[in-house]
Formats: C-alpha cells, sequence, structure tokens
C-alpha cells in the first residue's frame, strides 16, 4: 500500500499553495503564486483539470494535475492519443526534498490514472534536471524538445 494519497485542492489550500510556489526550489518553474493560486481557483468550479494536494502519511507536501492533453489545444501532444493524459506538479514543502518522494508521489499517482487512461504525459521545462529526474524515475521517458504553445520548448515525457 502507498503512503502517499491525493485530495481535491479546495479554497483553503489556496495559502498554502501560494507558500509553496514561493519556495526557492521551485522559483522559475512556475508562475507567481498570486497568479497560479487564482488560475487554480478559476478552475476549481470547472470539470476540465483534477487538482489535487498530495499527502504523504496524511501531511500535505505537494501538488499535482491532470487533464486531458488536448484540451488547451498543446502543440506538443498534438501526435498523442486523444485520450492521453497530461500532468503537471511540484513538490511544495522543502522538508519533503531530498528523500525520494518527488518520484514516490508521481508515480502513485500515475498508477491510478493509468487504471483509465493508458497514456500519461508530462512536459518538464528542460533545464528543470530535478523535475526530469524524478519522473524518469517514476517511469516516465523522454520523447523529445518541442515547443509548447507560448513558444518556449518543453521536454515531453510519456509514462512507459
Amino acid at each position: 500500500m502507498s503512503d502517499y494519497a491525493f485530495r481535491p485542492i479546495t479554497r483553503a489550500d489556496l495559502a498554502m499553495f501560494k507558500d509553496w510556489l514561493a519556495q526557492p526550489h521551485i522559483d522559475g518553474w512556475w508562475g507567481d503564486g498570486g497568479t497560479e493560486a487564482r488560475l487554480v481557483e478559476e478552475d476549481m468550479d470547472k470539470d476540465v483539470v483534477d487538482m489535487r494536494i498530495a499527502q504523504h502519511n496524511g501531511t500535505d507536501f505537494a501538488y499535482i494535475q491532470d487533464y486531458n492533453a488536448h484540451a488547451f489545444g498543446a502543440p506538443q501532444y498534438a501526435d498523442q492519443p486523444k485520450s492521453a493524459r497530461a500532468i503537471d506538479t511540484f513538490l511544495g514543502d522543502p522538508a519533503f526534498l531530498g528523500q525520494g518522494h518527488g518520484a514516490g508521489y508521481i508515480a502513485a499517482r500515475v498508477a491510478e490514472l493509468r487504471r483509465h487512461f493508458p497514456c500519461v504525459l508530462t512536459d518538464p521545462d528542460p533545464a528543470n534536471l530535478r523535475a526530469i529526474a524524478a519522473y524518469t524515475r517514476a517511469g516516465f521517458v523522454p520523447l523529445d524538445i518541442r515547443p509548447c504553445e507560448d513558444g518556449d520548448l518543453v521536454q515531453v515525457m510519456r509514462h512507459a
């Protein structure tokens, strides 16, 4: 049994979410906390993105979301199956860094997703070596580097 659980994010979590985004280890990989929290809050009442707080033995420590890879017209996923899911995530609580939790919770969540979706994708920044390493340890394999909707390059990865 996994030590990881995933509960839906709530408005009560937004202050914690913003605090996590202000942590130095996340700097530059996600937008500022206020903007990202506003976007998450806007999406809470829609049925497009499944947004979760990851917990380890009951302690909140990370954020993970998944959605249809084609829902937002992401060109980096254009050649992937129509039913593919894409994930985005960050480990927020710095006390959980360097202990294997990144790969652990990603693998646990992807195992849940793979029961319903045969293809799970992600697209970290190619310079975010920590994220790429965690995704690799969680069973993702790199496909190639492609431009995303804003023109930035991303490392497209698919769960094996």
